[in-house]
């Protein structure tokens, strides 16, 4: 999978979103002429202290107040207001990472490539990406497809180290009478999500999800982003131990398309709703590898 100083992106040298190109306005337009009910469904999780987090990479999410009503009361008392208003604002400690997030394209490498042929040498520094950063993650609406692989199984969960193959997503495809379209967001349903913040030892220490062998077949398919209801969408640990996250790179920095994780799939799959009208925006962190999200599935 290495990539040459020459390998740019087929929407040219200059591109920064990847399969984000293909989020054409026909595609925005049908996914919103698609929706008949107007119900929402809630595709992320809440972002809370017992959010999980996978270690060395990735931090604890912490929040305190850092301003609260009684001080700023007293400050503001000291200043000559008259009247008792009071302030709560709070300071948070986390990666882009916690609960429910997008992945940048700068977010992995094949050594020192990232997306598009760019040299992380010159492109991540101390402070954030120079390129490829979140800020570029276009806002999403588009059709949305949910591949309910857990469902060919009897509708559990697929169990930690559980590749799920090509065949399968194609499998659930058929099942629903769909077909993957140029500019569609996949999700993929494992039934791992009912783990996150309930048994978190066990939601990071391995789980169900994509390999090298069925990533491929989605980015060949035209789609923007792939989202899963695990840590990291793809099948931990790897089918092949000597290879390390080869769906990122993969998805990331050799297809560019977006990486969408910790998602909460089961209320959607309850209902056997199979394709909608996906939404989803992502903060502007300049310079960051990801963001926190709050996607929803509109029917």
């Amino acid at each position: 999978m290495d990539l040459c100083a020459h390998d740019h992106s087929r929407w040219g040298a200059a591109d920064q979103i990847g399969a984000g190109n293909l989020l054409t306005v026909e595609k925005r337009l049908a996914a919103l002429h698609s929706v008949a009910s107007g119900q929402i469904f809630d595709l992320s999780h809440e972002i809370a202290m017992n959010a999980p987090f996978m270690m060395p990479n990735q931090t604890p999410y912490l929040m305190s107040l850092w301003t609260n009503w009684r001080d700023s009361m007293r400050r503001r008392r000291a200043l000559g207001a008259t009247n008792e208003v009071g302030v709560n604002i709070e300071r948070m400690e986390m990666t882009a990472h916690v609960g429910t997030h997008i992945d940048a394209l700068g977010h992995f490498s094949i050594g020192n490539r990232l997306y598009n042929g760019l040299d992380a040498e010159e492109e991540v520094t101390d402070w954030g990406l120079n390129r490829l950063g979140v800020e570029h993650v276009p806002p999403m609406v588009t059709r949305g497809l949910l591949l309910d692989v857990a469902g060919l199984d009897g509708g559990g969960h697929l169990e930690a180290g559980r590749a799920v193959t090509a065949d399968e997503l194609a499998r659930s495809c058929d099942r629903s009478k769909l077909a993957i379209e140029p500019g569609d967001v996949v999700l993929i349903r494992t039934g791992w999500g009912k783990f996150y913040g309930i048994d978190n030892p066990r939601y990071v220490a391995g789980e169900p999800g994509i390999d090298a062998e069925s990533a491929p077949w989605l980015s060949s398919q035209g789609v923007v982003a792939v989202g899963c209801d695990n840590m990291a969408v793809e099948v931990l640990p790897g089918s092949n131990r000597a290879i390390s996250m080869p769906v990122h790179q993969h998805l990331l920095v050799e297809a560019g398309v977006y990486i969408i994780e910790n998602l909460s799939l089961e209320a959607l799959a309850a209902v056997g709703v199979h394709s909608f009208c996906f939404i989803l925006l992502a903060a502007k962190f300049r310079g960051a590898t990801g963001a926190p999200v709050r996607p929803v599935a509109m029917v």
